[in-house]
């Protein structure tokens, strides 16, 4: 099972029946309406957050299945806890402790449309097949390089991790057990020569796309074309939340 395929979750749901061209829009007018949302908002993103619970419930997927792979979002959970501690400005106490009033709202603003965010783009992955995404992005008019990195990426991906472990299986038949300090040398020369084989590996596989013609594009993937219902369906959500943001603005 590949690295994509983890996160597909098969299902014959209106979500995922939906073409991926659409889906993928939807996406990212719904992100730029979430970062274009005033942080002061707080019911905004609760409405927010219940329009994509209504989805994640449509397309069948379970909340546990979205929480583990909000794992992804760790990075900016931990930038945001430093915002309010290193911050400047007015402070405030909060449990004892002087944090920064500006850093507690850039801590805010960056948890609440980082999690929006990173759940829209689980729920597009949940309901969508990693070919079907590139595909979109094909209809959608990406560029052919863009494009043709992430297929690359998502056909060589698992290869690679594939490698990782025969690597690490090989260390640890030997004794090998990475406990302290003193063990970095071993792993970093570990992954220099993972580098070396997945470079090598890659001008082979350059080698051979040329030997067959390739000539700087790939072939253009023809999937069926959306029909105006499929689009008015997918819009729905960022039409909702654009509404919600106009309905603040005109208050």
């Amino acid at each position: 099972m590949s690295s994509g395929d983890r996160l597909y979750r098969p299902g014959g749901s209106p979500v995922h029946r939906l073409p991926a061209q659409c889906k993928l829009l939807a996406v990212l007018a719904f992100a730029v309406v979430v970062v274009a949302t005033p942080r002061e908002w707080f019911w905004a993103f609760g409405l927010y957050a219940v329009m994509l619970a209504a989805v994640a419930a449509v397309a069948r997927i379970g909340p546990g299945h979205i929480l583990r792979r909000m794992v992804i979002e760790v990075p900016f959970v931990l930038f945001a806890i430093l915002i309010p501690v290193i911050g400047t400005g007015e402070r405030t106490e909060v449990l004892g402790l002087s944090l920064s009033v500006p850093g507690l709202w850039a801590a805010w603003n960056i948890l609440a449309k980082a999690t929006l965010g990173v759940t829209a783009s689980i729920l597009l992955a949940s309901t969508t097949e990693p070919r079907d995404v590139l595909v979109g992005a094909q209809r959608l008019r990406v560029p052919d390089l863009l494009v043709q990195i992430a297929m690359f990426m998502l056909r060589y991906l698992d290869v690679i991790m594939d490698e990782m472990r025969r690597m690490r299986v090989a260390r640890e038949s030997r004794g090998f057990q990475a406990r302290d300090v003193r063990h970095i040398p071993v792993i970093a020369r570990s992954a220099g020569a993972l580098f070396i084989r997945s470079y090598e590996r890659g001008e082979r596989v350059h080698l051979a796309m040329l030997s067959r013609g390739y000539a700087g594009r790939m072939p253009m993937v023809h999937a069926g074309a959306a029909t105006a219902g499929q689009w008015g369906t997918a819009l729905a959500l960022p039409l909702a939340a654009l509404a919600v943001l106009l309905l603040g603005v005109t208050a």
